[in-house]
């Protein structure tokens, strides 16, 4: 990268180039913001010739995503082979300045749209005052001037005015026209390079996230390639499969490790244009393939309850590579990855140097091998009880609500299937989650159990609204069930749904530890179904399936 040029740039240079092509505004997501009471802040300055920050462009021949409609007036392409200029930084003062002299309407970024018609200069004010205006009432016509007009009125204007006042027109017109911008031109640098330089220079900003970057990188106007809005489209397609609310930066890392088998950002910039508009639509097609299998492979019906998000991108990575839907081994050994990974919080840290060591695993599962895991899982009932504070949002509580949402719950007064809701799981203390054992009826009954028992993941059920929670409210079990079974007849198997039997679970004698254990070892017999067991796990391949059928004791059940 060369030096960063310093040099003056008149306005009507400035002026041309925009409307020439020549420099350009990149759409990093910053759409305009300034009110025209800052705009007419700047534009006075600019008139007193005070100094207003100096621009600063990246000259390239990349073609970025960037504004082609600003306030009506479309924009032209680049010249076909030349440089462009890119505004790295002073996109609000460029914008503003563009508006001002051409006289645009520019929506702003909360919805309002202004004229910049309507900004004025006071031919009366002193030097002191402020003279570039945004209110032209209780002004005389002879004495108030709009700037685009002033700009651009030439002799025609002055015959408007009185001619005491034609030297003040001429001043501030040759003031605004004569006005050297100061502009620094970042050359012969690298995408990543110039945008960082726009990260620091937006200090108070937020920071350009990587798919911003990228969505800059890949635009191609001729090959109508713009990833911004195939991110919106595939949002659009996944909504009906409850997987709207799938990151930006997961679909990076998964085009990442198609690409190149790795993800880390450093990866995630270095790919090619061309390289990532060749390969959309077979990546989006494997995504949505690995979004298809999780929901109706393991049940996990919504995007929120998925244990990671990054858990897409070695699936994708499997479905870009293996298009038909995995049968046997092939089925065992992924169903294994998906519930190690979400049960050992492996994606917890390090996500992305983790991908690509399971990117190597999917390789093995290819081939029709086995993986090896460096890393334990224990699905144990003494894990499973110490390890189970509800908490919505970590990996191993959503794997035990997967199981849980797995049985397709049905509602406890209707037996009807229960909707999960990505808008009801926002929170821990979402619509779709309900207490068994009512923290409110533990408190005042069962004061010897710690908050950490009562506010556990086998304490929670998966509901269909608020109407259980007002029906239940803090009533022992025994009472709202017994409720319940009066107009639900098929209430047994209707908790069966919800991993619980009416009949050993201690419920109608209120029994939290009966409950709690009994429902222990079923959660730990469905997560058995899923796990292959290997030598690292702690002791989760020497426990039996059959568990649940023991009738030992409480207290021989947690030894």
């Amino acid at each position: 990268m060369q030096l960063p040029e310093p040099r003056p740039v008149p306005f009507n240079t400035l002026m041309a180039s925009i409307e020439n092509g020549l420099i350009k505004i990149p759409q990093f997501q910053r759409d305009f913001v300034w009110s025209k009471e800052r705009v007419a802040k700047l534009l006075d300055s600019i008139v007193k010739g005070y100094p207003i920050g100096t621009f600063i462009f990246w000259k390239t021949k990349e073609e970025l995503r960037h504004v082609r409609n600003l306030g009506g007036v479309i924009l032209p392409p680049t010249p076909k082979g030349d440089f462009v200029q890119y505004v790295l930084d002073g996109q609000q003062r460029m914008t503003s300045l563009f508006a001002t002299l051409k006289g645009l309407k520019v929506k702003r970024a909360d919805g309002v749209e202004d004229d910049f018609r309507d900004i004025y200069v006071d031919l009366n004010a002193t030097e002191h005052e402020q003279v570039v205006v945004t209110d032209a009432s209780g002004r005389g016509e002879d004495s108030i001037v709009r700037l685009v007009d002033l700009v651009g009125g030439g002799l025609k204007l002055l015959k408007r005015f009185p001619e005491r006042l034609h030297d003040r027109l001429d001043n501030y017109r040759n003031r605004l026209l004569a006005y050297q911008y100061s502009t620094i031109l970042v050359q012969d640098a690298e995408i990543d390079v110039a945008t960082e330089i726009f990260t620091r220079l937006n200090i108070g900003g937020k920071p350009l996230s990587v798919f911003e970057i990228m969505v800059a990188k890949t635009y191609d106007a001729g090959k109508n390639f713009d990833l911004a809005e195939k991110y919106r489209g595939l949002l659009e397609d996944l909504e009906p499969l409850g997987y709207e609310t799938v990151s930006d930066a997961t679909l990076l890392q998964a085009i990442s490790s198609v690409l190149v088998q790795e993800c880390q950002k450093r990866h995630i910039l270095s790919l090619k244009k061309a390289d990532v508009i060749a390969a959309w639509d077979e990546v989006e097609d494997a995504f949505k393939h690995a979004i298809e299998h999780i929901r109706n492979s393991y049940h996990v019906p919504v995007s929120k309850l998925l244990p990671y998000n990054a858990l897409l991108v070695p699936f994708t990575y499997f479905f870009f590579k293996h298009r038909k839907k995995p049968v046997g081994n092939t089925h065992r050994y992924l169903q294994d990855f998906f519930w190690r990974t979400s049960l050992s919080g492996r994606y917890s840290s390090g996500v992305e140097g983790k991908i690509a060591q399971d990117l190597k695993r999917i390789d093995d599962i290819l081939a029709g091998k086995a993986p090896a895991y460096d890393y334990p899982v224990d699905i144990t009932k003494p894990f499973i009880k110490s390890n189970g504070l509800f908490s919505a949002g970590r990996s191993y509580i959503k794997a035990i609500l997967c199981i849980y949402a797995s049985k397709q719950p049905k509602s406890f007064s209707n037996n009807a299937v229960i909707r999960i809701s990505n808008d009801w799981l926002k929170q821990a203390n979402s619509k779709n989650y309900h207490h068994f054992f009512p923290k409110g009826f533990m408190d005042k009954e069962r004061t010897n159990v710690p908050y950490e028992r009562v506010n556990h993941v086998l304490n929670i059920t998966i509901v269909d609204d608020y109407l259980n929670k007002r029906e239940i409210r803090a009533q022992a079990p025994s009472k709202y069930m017994k409720r319940f079974s009066k107009g639900n007849d098929e209430l047994e198997q209707t908790m069966k749904t919800h991993l619980i039997d009416l009949n050993t679970f201690g419920i109608w004698d209120d029994d939290f530890e009966r409950f709690f254990d009994r429902r222990a070892a079923l959660v730990h017999r469905e997560l058995a179904k899923r796990i292959i067991p290997q030598q690292t796990d702690t002791a989760a391949q020497q426990v039996k399936l059959d568990d649940y059928e023991e009738e030992a004791p409480v207290e021989e059940q947690e030894s």
